[in-house]
């Protein structure tokens, strides 16, 4: 009986990966096929020769070059941002004693409850209008730089490290940031990639608010890059294959080499609290 339940659950969580795999796939093979192949009936799984140059094609129906060093630029600033600003707000809510703090905390947390849509709009007025930042690159880091749901992430991993070991620091005097920068820190590893990742694929990834603040091709990131891409394109579906693969390969290669400190780091957080 356990035996034939392992193969069903295992039959289940296969058939749930092809169905999940296979965008990806179809994407990769179709950036490497002919416009005949791509649009063939019945479906041609495999290019006959394989295209390396539709990937170059891409880049010069748009300047991908620039979108990319702009998502880079942006993603690694907001990533950046976010880790200091988690670090430094979950050691005061995990370790500092201070009148209002668990209110605070809850008042924070309640905001999580407000859709991101509603949020736009009070970020478009503060940046765009009153602060001036209309198709600047600041306009894209401001809003991205602290994130109340990742420095609830790692207070929980925070509070998973015992006190004693914060008092016993300070009866041997020494300060809260040598204590945050020598234990918490480097005992946190894991949560810390795991919130860099998921704050660098969120910046990597977002549409919306880019959209609504830049107006020029110098300032555009990958994915509105790929949307105005899309347009020039028209029906050049390897082509669109090949723009769609620029934009998700960095992110599958990143996920690879760290996929181990983020089921780590997410499993650890989540024992307490």
């Amino acid at each position: 009986m356990r035996t034939t339940y392992k193969i069903i659950v295992y039959i289940l969580l296969a058939a749930g990966a092809i169905v999940m795999l296979f965008p990806f796939f179809w994407m990769i093979t179709g950036s490497l096929k002919t416009y005949n192949e791509i649009t063939a009936s019945p479906i041609v799984w495999w290019p006959k020769v394989v295209q390396w140059s539709n990937y170059a094609q891409a880049l010069e129906y748009a300047p991908f070059d620039r979108y990319f060093i702009n998502t880079v630029l942006v993603a690694t600033i907001n990533t950046a941002a976010v880790l200091l600003t988690s670090i430094f707000a979950a050691f005061a809510f995990s370790r500092l004693k201070f009148r209002g703090r668990d209110m605070i905390f809850s008042i924070l947390l309640a905001t999580l409850m407000i859709p991101s849509q509603i949020l736009i709009i009070t970020n478009y007025v503060t940046v765009a209008v009153r602060m001036h930042l209309m198709d600047t690159m600041l306009a894209l880091i401001i809003p991205y730089t602290a994130s109340i749901f990742y420095i609830y992430l790692l207070r929980e991993f925070f509070n998973q490290i015992p006190e004693q070991l914060y008092l016993a620091a300070k009866v041997d005097g020494t300060s809260d940031w040598r204590y945050l920068w020598k234990i918490m820190v480097p005992n946190s590893k894991n949560a810390l990639i795991t919130i860099g990742l998921f704050s660098f694929i969120a910046s990597w990834n977002s549409y919306i608010w880019p959209l609504l603040v830049t107006n020029t091709e110098t300032k555009r990131v990958l994915s509105i890059g790929l949307k105005y891409f899309s347009g020039e394109a028209g029906t050049d579906y390897h082509l669109l294959m090949a723009a769609g693969t620029i934009v998700i390969i960095p992110l599958l290669i990143i996920y690879l080499f760290l996929r181990r400190y983020i089921m780590e780091g997410v499993s650890r957080a989540g024992i307490k609290g």
